[in-house]
């Protein structure tokens, strides 16, 4: 499996936070209302950042040498396609976000204001889902064999 590429989940953050504010700006000037955004989307998504990051520790340490325990391959290789789908996941969820707070951007009095902040730590804690997608692929990768070969996803 190849690993995600920062550049592919940049250029879809950006695609989708484009695409989103465009949507959510017609569909809040023909009189629609904003979309609703909880807190638990902020707190929903900084908890996903912790749980891929803890579902990806067992793998770091069983790479880095500490091999006190067994690691099945199958969970290894799953934990690679979270992180995966985490760095891209992470980052559409930023554009999203990013669209939301755009949109309210122009008019930010009274509860907007509250929602204004809400969008930005969401697109934060996306960010952090995309970061920790990234980083426990990184801590996937199994060093070179003695033999001179390439690295290699655990």
């Amino acid at each position: 499996m190849t690993p995600a590429r920062p550049w592919p989940a940049v250029l879809a953050a950006v695609v989708v936070t484009a695409l989103g504010w465009a949507g959510l700006r017609l569909w809040t000037r023909s009189g629609g209302t904003y979309v609703p955004l909880p807190w638990t989307a902020v707190a929903g998504t900084a908890a996903l950042a912790l749980v891929v990051l803890a579902l990806g520790t067992p793998v770091r340490r069983w790479v880095s040498g500490r091999r006190d325990h067994a690691l099945d391959p199958l969970v290894a290789a799953r934990t690679v396609v979270l992180a995966k789908a985490a760095a891209y996941g992470g980052a559409l969820l930023v554009g999203w976000y990013a669209a939301q707070a755009l949109v309210i951007l122009p008019d930010v009095v009274g509860a907007r204001r509250t929602r204004l902040v809400l969008a930005a730590l969401a697109a934060i804690a996306s960010l952090g889902v995309s970061v920790a997608g990234f980083v426990v692929q990184r801590w996937c990768r199994v060093p070179p064999d003695d033999e001179g070969g390439t690295a290699r996803d655990a």
